[in-house]
């Protein structure tokens, strides 16, 4: 999974229909290129690969010449959702992923929200704990075993935000 490829459906999804000028800005708007690593160049290329894939319906501007709007149809609203999810479920060393599915969050009900976080905190929990026990088998060089350290403390912080952030959507708060 992508973090451009759900993003980009996610905006042409916020706007309805969409040209590439606007799901760049829009993204732009949202700073994703410091937290997403993405360029305008990668923004029209899913576009168009989205398109081809299907998942985009397109339609050509005829005042505007060279423009085409996308709108996403029910294929792609299905692939969105489903990335969304899995972003939000599945733990990911790319944190550009959890980035977008949390800009993302009002595209589901909070209580799905908050059932898919809880998910992902049980998965954090037993990775923590297989690293752990990896980790006292055996004897490892002490960088090997800082290197275990170091995961396994991520996904302690991690948890322990996730946590956080499902307590403040339990109590209906705004978000930080």
């Amino acid at each position: 999974m992508s973090a451009t490829r759900l993003l980009v459906l996610g905006v042409v999804r916020l706007h309805g229909q969409a040209h590439g000028y606007l799901v760049g800005s829009e993204l732009e708007s949202w700073e994703a290129g410091q937290w997403a690593g993405l360029r305008s160049g990668s923004i029209y290329h899913a576009l168009r690969q989205l398109a081809k894939e299907g998942l985009l319906d397109t339609s050509e501007v005829h005042e505007w010449p060279g423009r085409v709007d996308y709108a996403i149809n029910d294929k792609g609203e299905a692939e969105f959702l489903g990335l969304l999810r899995s972003a939000l479920r599945v733990p990911d060393r790319r944190p550009e992923l959890l980035n977008a599915a949390l800009v993302l969050l009002p595209a589901l009900p909070e209580e799905e929200v908050i059932a898919l976080l809880k998910e992902r905190v049980r998965v954090l929990e037993d990775e923590r704990a297989q690293i752990m026990v990896t980790a006292q088998e055996g004897r490892r060089p002490r960088n090997v075993t800082e290197l275990f350290a170091l995961r396994a403390a991520q996904a302690a912080g991690e948890a322990a935000w996730i946590r956080d952030l499902i307590g403040r959507l339990e109590r209906g708060e705004e978000p930080a």
